[in-house]
């Protein structure tokens, strides 16, 4: 833009014509240093501040190159050429202070330079003596520039640094400065892995997921780091071609174990920094308070919970308490409703009963005879116990209404009603005696022998045999029933099946029942020796409680401590049922035994 003087006071300024002109497109052909910087741009197909951008590195590399400064090997004239691979290539080259981080153009000046220092032509031409063919020192000049210059065989000779520390710190070392001892260890060993941007350490304010992200990292760490500059032989050197795969299996093999080395001792660092390093302790509690918080938190909304259901029952339970209490009220006014009317009915009817009987009383009970008067009165108490409240006011009326004749008709139909109820219900019961008397002799009666065809005599019998063999004998029923068939006079042969059920019938008999058997058996004894024994000689009588069963009942203790013996001893046991009869106090061996014989173990 063209700037115009600004015009003096009272003076203005005016533009007579147009200053500026059209632009226009003019063709241009770069030539010299641009021509060559133009094909550069369009072979890449870059734009010219891409190659500015460019050119400014290059001539910061070139700068770097002229600022690079070589140290001095003082041990290079003392190199073996054969011993090569022990030695350091980057000292050789003077680059011992950049090594790894030396770039290509920086080596490549750096052999320049050596080359230019330590050439044999120059060295000879200045009177300095010089060692034949390969064993001259400037061979390790020409080996150090070849291993460095090649990517592959550089990265191999990086792998294996003799300068790089491959230590790792112990715990103990990092137990008060943890970042200032890891710190650099990481550092260093970030230079083998094949992802770039390597995460940091960080500080003890670094946040959780840094601290994971660190740690998730190393312990998934890729390394490029590799050992084949360590292989002992050199398959190039073999002399055929199953030596050559010979060498290549063993160089591999020691390859896979100092990976395997390696990858270990990553792993020991990690796992040493993980366990000292003081923000997985901070971030530990934290989780642990935060977990306590948690299980605080839980608890305390399972106590409300609990409290409100508590509160909940506690309600309910009072509610059910009140309506019960209410429901109770409610039976109770009932009750009282209702035992007032039954006071009220209770004395409707005593006032009409003694009305009933002042009316008869008056009429002199209807009789001049005096036995007649009595039967009388027994009726009219019965009409009295028996007739309800309506039917007697009903009476009442007619006998207050009516005269005496009418009276006593009145009174005689209602005593032939009440007779007649009377006797009906004394049928009815009477009918339902005889039908249970049935039932009961068909429930007792079994095997097809009633209970009428077994005499007193027979029963006295089957008490006799049921004491003589009692329970424990073997094959008991057949041989009561075997006793009986022989000693019985009613000729009546009797089963173990018949001599059971009718053991069970007497079994189910009353005292009264017993009583009344024992009372004729001793009176048929009397009847049959004709002497009483005398009560001093007299041995005590047994009660007969019924077939099968024991004077003294096996309680459920005696029971198990005899199972529990009989485990105890076995059956080739040396005197066994003295031992068991010590093991169960009270009985003696008999009881155990019998005991044995009739219970199914």
């Amino acid at each position: 833009m063209l700037l115009l003087p600004s015009a003096a006071d009272g003076q203005g300024t005016a533009i007579s014509r147009a200053l500026t002109s059209a632009s226009t497109l003019c063709q241009v052909e770069p030539v010299g240093r641009w021509f060559e910087a133009f094909v550069k741009r369009r072979n890449r197909n870059a734009s010219a501040s891409f190659q500015e951008l460019e050119d400014k590195k290059e001539l910061s590399e070139e700068s770097e190159d002229e600022e690079l400064q070589l140290e001095e090997f003082p041990m290079l004239k003392t190199l073996d050429p054969k011993d090569w691979k022990n030695q350091d290539h980057y000292a050789v080259l003077g680059l011992g202070h950049v090594r790894y981080k030396a770039t290509q153009r920086q080596i490549k000046a750096a052999h320049k330079a050596m080359v230019l220092k330590h050439h044999p032509d120059k060295r000879k031409a200045a009177g300095e003596p010089i060692k034949e063919g390969d064993n001259d020192y400037f061979t390790c000049i020409t080996k150090a520039y070849e291993m460095l210059s090649d990517p592959v065989k550089r990265r191999a000779f990086n792998s294996v640094d003799p300068t790089f520390d491959n230590s790792v710190p112990s715990k103990s070392e990092a137990k008060d400065n943890f970042f200032e001892v890891f710190s650099p260890v990481f550092e260093r060993n970030s230079r083998w892995s094949n992802k770039k941007n390597v995460p940091k350490l960080g500080d003890m304010n670094s946040s959780f997921e840094d601290v994971d992200a660190f740690y998730s990292f190393w312990y998934n760490f890729d390394s490029w780091r590799e050992f084949s500059y360590l292989d002992e032989e050199e398959k190039e050197k073999a002399e055929c071609r199953d030596e050559r795969r010979w060498i290549e299996k063993q160089n591999k093999a020691t390859r896979a174990q100092r990976k395997k080395e390696e990858m270990n001792r990553i792993r020991t660092l990690v796992d040493n920094a993980y366990s000292c390093d003081p923000r997985i302790k901070k971030f530990k509690e934290e989780e642990k308070a935060k977990k306590e918080a948690e299980k605080k938190a839980k608890a305390e909304a399972k106590r409300k919970e609990q409290e409100a259901k508590e509160k909940q029952r506690q309600a309910e339970l009072e509610a059910a308490r009140l309506a019960k209490e209410k429901e109770e009220e409610e039976v109770r006014q009932q009750a009282l409703l209702a035992k007032k009317e039954k006071d009220i009915q209770k004395k409707a009817i005593k006032k009409e009963r003694q009305k009933l009987r002042n009316s008869c009383k008056t009429w002199n009970h209807f009789s001049d005879s005096e036995a007649e008067r009595v039967k009388m009165m027994e009726e009219v108490e019965k009409l009295c116990d028996r007739l309800e409240l309506a039917s007697l006011q009903c009476l009442n009326e007619t006998l207050t209404s009516s005269t005496k004749e009418a009276g006593k008709a009145a009174l005689e139909k209602q005593i032939e009603e009440v007779n007649e109820q009377i006797r009906k219900e004394k049928e009815e019961a009477e009918a339902r005696m005889r039908q249970a008397s049935k039932n009961a002799e068909k429930s007792t009666g079994g095997g097809g022998n009633s209970s009428k065809n077994w005499s007193e005599d027979d029963l006295q019998l089957l008490i006799k045999a049921v004491n003589l063999f009692p329970a424990g004998t073997n094959s008991r029923w057949e041989v009561i029933a075997n006793y009986m068939n022989i000693h019985s006079s009613s000729g009546v042969k009797r089963t173990a099946k018949d001599v059971i059920s009718k053991a069970k019938s007497l079994q189910k008999l009353d005292p009264h029942q017993k009583d009344d058997i024992n009372r004729k058996a001793f009176d048929k004894f009397k009847k049959e020796h004709g002497v009483v024994p005398q009560a001093d000689n007299a041995t005590p009588s047994e009660r007969f409680e019924g077939p099968g069963t024991d004077f003294t009942p096996w309680t459920t203790e005696e029971q198990k401590l005899l199972e529990q013996a009989l485990k105890t001893y076995p059956v080739n046991t040396p005197e066994r049922w003295e031992k068991i009869a010590e093991a169960v106090p009270g009985r003696t061996k008999k009881d155990c035994m019998k005991r044995y014989k009739v219970t199914d173990f």
